[in-house]
This record gives structure tokens, sequence and C-alpha cells, in this order.
């Protein structure tokens, strides 16, 4: 009896623990995913609605020039956000990750998650536009004013300042546990200083700097709050015309199509990313 009641008692256990996390993610996770997958199969009706017939259309519609262009744009976006995430992430973790007050250090740089998104995103409007700080600093000059808003760098800088924290933290956990001896052992051999750091340091911090790298592009890529704000119209990347799509003219249909494409595009990055990853782990065991 009871080792006919071991296996159940398992089960029991198993949906206790794993069932109520299963249940959430089905509900919040799959199967919106799989409604959005079939409505991007099927047609606008005449007032928005979804009908039959199923197809591709929709995704035939991917391939005009326009939303190529918006995707383009968003593709440049993002790997310009990681880019100069990387430029300025990298010795930022470093510097955090040797200061004697680096706790500090990190509050400050989570600080701004502190107030509102979209704060902090108006407080970007207020510095770049016509009669704002900057162009009046630069006035005192004798120079502008330029014109910072609305543009493709506003943008930029305003998705930078808002993703850089994601960069720099896994990094500075990547840098925190490296492991010093192989830098002192690479001087001792005749390294100089920029070998080095190529040979000894940087392979140690591609576990932060991928993930980094991944926590930026992917959430800059989608992003269209910023673009709303700070592009007034005349930035328009791949989030915004999801937004608009199930916003203002109703075609929920084309709409699901865009935001499948863009999962997709999101799941090869990750695919990527993890082969990368399983590869140097590969390579670390060897």
């Amino acid at each position: 009896m009871n080792e006919a009641a071991t296996p159940l008692r398992r089960l029991f256990r198993v949906l206790v623990t794993v069932g109520p996390g299963a249940l959430w993610l089905f509900l919040f996770v799959l199967l919106p995913t799989l409604l959005v997958l079939l409505a991007s199969f099927l047609t606008r009706g005449p007032y928005g609605e979804l009908v039959l017939p199923l197809g591709l259309h929709n995704y035939a519609r991917l391939l005009n020039p326009l939303y190529l262009e918006i995707f383009a744009n968003s593709l440049l976006l993002g790997l310009l956000t990681t880019l100069l995430s990387l430029l300025l992430g990298y010795p930022l973790a470093f510097y955090i990750a040797r200061h004697p007050r680096r706790d500090l250090l990190l509050f400050l740089l989570l600080l701004p998650f502190l107030t509102n998104f979209l704060i902090r995103v108006y407080a970007w409007l207020v510095l770049l536009q016509r009669e704002g700080l900057l162009n009046a600093f630069l006035g005192a000059f004798g120079l502008g004013p330029f014109p910072f808003y609305p543009s493709f760098l506003a943008v930029l800088l305003a998705t930078l300042y808002t993703f850089l924290p994601f960069f720099v933290l896994p990094l500075y956990a990547a840098v925190e546990r490296l492991d010093w001896q192989l830098l002192e052992a690479a001087y001792d051999l005749g390294a100089r200083p920029v070998g080095a750091f190529f040979h000894a340091v940087l392979p140690q911090t591609y576990p932060g700097l991928f993930a980094g790298s991944a926590l930026v592009f992917i959430p800059a890529m989608g992003t269209f709050v910023v673009a709303d704000l700070l592009g007034a119209g005349r930035v328009v990347l791949i989030g915004n015309l999801i937004q608009q799509q199930f916003g203002v003219t109703r075609d929920w249909a084309f709409g699901a199509a865009l935001s499948v494409f863009l999962m997709a595009f999101v799941f090869l990055a990750l695919y990527l990313y993890a082969r990368v990853q399983g590869e140097r782990g590969l390579e670390d065991l060897v």
C-alpha cells in the first residue's frame, strides 16, 4: 500500500510545488502568446475585428519598404544603444567594482529607478528642446540653438540613459569575481598592459558582457514610449508601429504579425546568446 502511494505522493508534491508556477506561466505567458500567434493569421474585419480567412497576408505586408525601414531604425537603435552602453558601461563597471565606496556608487546608479519612467523621459525633453537647458548652455558660448528635439539623437540618448544600468549591473557582478592572479601571471610572462587585458581580463567578463548586451539590445529594440515623446512622430520604431495597430488603426491582425515577428527576432538573439555562452563554457571545460 505504501509502495502504491509513493508515486501519488510524488505527483502531489510536484503539483503543489511546480503546479502554481506552471499554471501562471500557461495563463499569462503561453496562452496569450498562442492567441497573438493565431490572431496574426486572421484578417481584419470592417470594424477592426478579427475574422476569417486564415493566411500569411499579414506577414507578407512586412516586406513593405516602409515597414522594413522602421525595422531597420529599430535595429539601429538597439545596436547603437548596446555599443554605447559597452563603451560607457565597461569602464564604469570596473570603476565601481574597484572603488572603496562601491555600495554608494551602486545606489547612485540605481537611483533613477526610484522615479517614474515617464518623468525621466520628460526630463530629457526639458534638456533637449529648442529652449531647453542644453541649448541655453551652448547659447552662452554663442552656439546653437540646435534641433536636438525631436530627433533620432534624442531617442538614442534617452534610451541609452534608460538601459545603461541594465548593462552595468551584470558586468559589475562579473568584474567582482575576476581572478586578478591571471593578470599578474600575464605580466610575469612579459605581456604588455593591453595584451594582458585582452588575454587575462576580458575573457573573464564575457558572461556579464553578453548578459548586459542582451538586457540592453532586446528592450531597446522594442521601446516605443521614448520614441513617442522624444521623436514626436519623426522617429517611428517597430514598437510604435505595433502600438498604432492596436490603438489607432485597430488592425489587430497586422499588429499581432508584427509582434510575432519581433518575438521571433528576440528569440533568435537569445538563441545566439545561449550558443555563444555554451561554446565558451565548453572551451573553459577543455
